[in-house]
């Protein structure tokens, strides 16, 4: 008896939701009887060519009305190709009228139908593309690729812990959201509003100084579904974004470096992601605490599934080695058949690599993760425009040219020590497409 309850439950609620599409306001009821008589006309001009009406003419005589009706002042075939027509042509508009109905609430208003639906049949037939790293070089990558597919997943790595996302991992226990939600706003497809608002930043007057309106909304969802991951998830359906986010290790990780300080015999032991900047000196060594932390396993199953893993550009110490310090995730990334990139930054950053050219870049990668891991370097080989004090071009020395390594123009105009999204990004799938040939449809 139950089984017939539910039975009958499930017909009742299927029916139910098929009359909800005819209650007022939706808009759709128009099309729906313009389909309707569409079919219907369309039914009777086929049942011209089936069927012989005029086998009786005593009959045809009964029923004058219906010789008007069927427009029998016209040859047979003409009729046949009326009703075939203008049934044709009310199913045509029926259809136009009723996707345009239940698409305009969820379409950009400045972009054709036709050109939005083909963009994102082209990036739903995408590659696979990882990306690894954090920062503001991390979302400028993503910011690039996302144009060419949907198929993308952010590994940002969980050392932060300044700023708000320091503030916020301390008292509220949580993984720092700041790198995660910069790269949830750099994928999202309404950067002009949503991902605004999550970027904003509150003011010292009103108590929240220095805290962005993302990282509280994701530790907010973190505690209301009970997991960060969940949180993050949430976070992507919100801001409409097509990849995803995922962090590198739902440990709790602090990064420690060893500092090489001027005059000062024995190196200086730092920990801390915001500190080792800060340290003056040259970093030698860096590594995370618990050293063993075990990779989030949606990550290890991006890597092994990619055409390719892109590492960087960022912050060569503090934000891209910490990913590849997570033993799965290094293990994953030497397994996979994908074609493995490294971004090497456009200039110097205080603090981390100062002096340093691309094969400086090669040699700390070697010492931290052993030799070979990369089947590709890509440097900027153009150097104009003014750079920040303190910051000098990354060259391509000839201790580099011992690797391959792949150079283009990939600087921005107006902020010349930084990544240009686009340049980078075409860079990578014209990589690629060179590697992998045409991708099928």
């Amino acid at each position: 008896m139950k089984k017939s309850l539910t039975w009958i439950e499930t017909i009742k609620n299927e029916t139910l939701g098929i009359l909800r599409w005819f209650i007022p306001g939706l808009g759709v009821k128009r099309w729906f009887a313009l389909l309707l008589a569409g079919i219907t006309l369309l039914g009777v001009g086929m049942a011209y060519y089936l069927l012989d009406f005029y086998r009786n003419s005593s009959q045809d005589s009964i029923l004058p009305v219906l010789d008007v009706a069927s427009l029998r002042f016209f040859p047979r075939p003409m009729r046949v190709f009326i009703f075939i027509l203008l049934g044709t042509v009310l199913i045509a508009v029926g259809l136009w009228g009723l996707n345009h109905a239940l698409l305009n609430p969820f379409l950009r208003k400045d972009r054709r139908l036709v050109d939005q639906i083909a963009d994102f049949r082209r990036r739903e037939h995408g590659s696979r593309i990882a990306v690894m790293g954090g920062g503001h070089g991390m979302a400028t990558l993503l910011r690039g690729l996302k144009n060419y597919t949907n198929k993308l997943t952010a590994i940002v790595t969980v050392a932060d812990d300044g700023g708000s996302s320091g503030r916020l991992r301390q008292s509220l226990g949580i993984l720092p959201p700041g790198d995660i939600r910069n790269c949830l706003a750099a994928l999202s497809n309404d950067e002009a509003l949503l991902a605004q608002l999550f970027q904003y930043r509150f003011n010292d007057a009103s108590g929240l100084g220095g805290h962005s309106f993302g990282n509280l909304f994701i530790s907010a969802l973190a505690d209301v579904t009970g997991s960060f991951e969940e949180a993050v998830a949430e976070s992507g359906r919100v801001l409409s974004v097509h990849g995803r986010v995922l962090p590198a290790t739902l440990h709790d990780v602090k990064l420690v470096a060893d500092v090489q300080i001027p005059h000062v015999v024995n190196q200086v032991r730092v920990i801390g992601e915001s500190s080792i900047p800060e340290m003056p000196g040259r970093v030698r060594r860096v590594y995370l605490e618990p050293n063993n932390p075990p990779a989030f396993p949606p990550v290890i199953q991006a890597i092994l599934a990619a055409d390719m893993v892109v590492v960087g550009p960022g912050s060569l110490y503090t934000s891209l080695l910490p990913n590849l310090l997570v033993p799965d995730l290094l293990a994953a990334l030497r397994s996979t058949r994908a074609l493995k990139v490294f971004v090497v930054n456009i200039a110097t950053q205080p603090g981390e690599t100062s002096t340093f050219e691309v094969g400086d870049h090669i040699s700390v990668l070697d010492e931290h993760v052993g030799a070979g891991l990369f089947d590709l370097f890509v440097c900027n080989n153009r150097r104009e425009g003014t750079l920040p004090n303190g910051v000098e071009w990354v060259n391509i020395d000839q201790r580099a040219l011992n690797h391959p390594v792949y150079s283009a123009d990939l600087v921005e105009v107006e902020h010349p020590w930084r990544h240009d999204s686009e340049k980078l990004a075409k860079s990578l799938m014209d990589l690629l497409l060179e590697r992998t040939g045409p991708l099928n449809d």
